[in-house]
């Protein structure tokens, strides 16, 4: 795994690797992979170009079968400069679609922007949501908001810019929807939790109170959820990657790593992310008989209904971004409901 344990990449990369090497225990204590262990090697990017670049050649020479990667394109693409397409490459978290493509072996693990911004549209306006204002921002994951909403018979009535992860003052932007809003509309963006929650104070303090606010996978990865957020997050929607059902295959995952290690991982859904790409990578080398990393990309390739942590997903007649559901979820009474799964 070449992965990034700084501040921007962390809060995937670090309960990701942890779920990895614990699985990986599971797995050898069973017995391994046709009678042979399991190893897993980790190696942190720290946040640099250069640094990933030589990370992913040491897990080359370390003979890795396929990798774990990075969520974000600006180290995803060195990873895949040294691998020249000959390693498959798994990328958990990331949801980028200039990421993924089969015929170098580069793989997604979760669906992609596109997925969760149409997901997004598509529940709010069965919902019966038929005006939408958006925060949007030039670029990857920020930008992706749901044209498919106007397509559908909805209106966006207004779409703000702002600067993703640092800004919390949105007043101007405030006081422009104050100007234009009846307080039914549905509010997107894929902003960071602390900024969502700025956001919904300040239209709060200019009286609009009964907006629905929807956002992205980021809601839970940076700290939506968390108890001191309540009650500023109560009624949030937000797409992600799978529900932690009690009883469920995920849930069994997490309450067993913190049996075994005595503390609970962060970000369960995104942990699970991790666990399928070991998983997927496992499933190839099992269907196609081989240790070759060139063969297992081609098998991962043909992978189709596989049953894991975050949901059944397929590679065969995609480009590598699997086809899966996207998990929607709704705070209600401080806890994190599934409302619905779109596919």
């Amino acid at each position: 795994m070449a992965l990034d344990f700084g501040e921007v990449s962390g809060f995937a990369d670090i309960p990701g690797s942890e779920a990895v090497k614990h699985l990986v225990a599971l797995i050898n204590c069973a017995g391994g992979v046709n009678g042979a262990p399991v190893e897993v090697q980790v190696s942190d990017i720290q946040g640099d170009v250069e640094v990933t670049a030589q990370a992913t050649q040491e897990l080359l020479d370390f003979g890795a079968h396929f990798l774990i990667g990075p969520p974000f394109a600006d180290f995803g693409q060195p990873v895949l400069q040294v691998t020249k397409g000959e390693v498959p490459v798994f990328f958990a978290a990331s949801t980028e679609p200039s990421i993924p493509d089969s015929s170098i072996n580069s793989f997604l693990v979760s669906f992609d922007d596109t997925a969760q911004a149409t997901a997004a549209a598509e529940w709010a306006l069965e919902e019966g949501f038929t005006r939408a204002i958006t925060f949007s921002a030039a670029g990857p994951y920020f930008g992706y908001n749901p044209e498919v909403f106007t397509a559908g018979g909805g209106e966006v009535i207004i779409d703000q810019t702002y600067k993703p992860v640092d800004d919390v003052d949105f007043s101007a932007q405030v006081n422009e929807i104050a100007a234009i809003a009846d307080g039914s509309e549905v509010v997107y963006s894929a902003m960071l939790a602390h900024q969502v929650t700025a956001l919904r104070s300040q239209l709060e303090g200019q009286g609009l109170d009964g907006l629905t606010y929807l956002g992205a996978d980021a809601f839970e990865a940076t700290g939506l959820l968390a108890p001191e957020n309540a009650p500023a997050n109560e009624g949030m929607v937000h797409t992600t990657h799978a529900f932690v059902e009690p009883g469920g295959r995920l849930e069994k995952l997490l309450t067993s790593y913190e049996a075994a290690n005595g503390e609970a991982l962060e970000s369960g859904s995104f942990a699970g992310l991790y666990a399928d790409a070991l998983l997927l990578g496992i499933q190839a080398i099992v269907d196609c008989g081989c240790t070759e990393p060139a063969e297992i990309g081609a098998a991962v390739a043909e992978i189709a209904d596989f049953e894991g942590f975050t949901g059944v997903m397929s590679y065969a007649g995609t480009t590598g971004i699997p086809t899966k559901p996207v998990s929607i979820h709704k705070v209600v009474d401080g806890a994190d409901t599934l409302v619905a799964n779109w596919e």
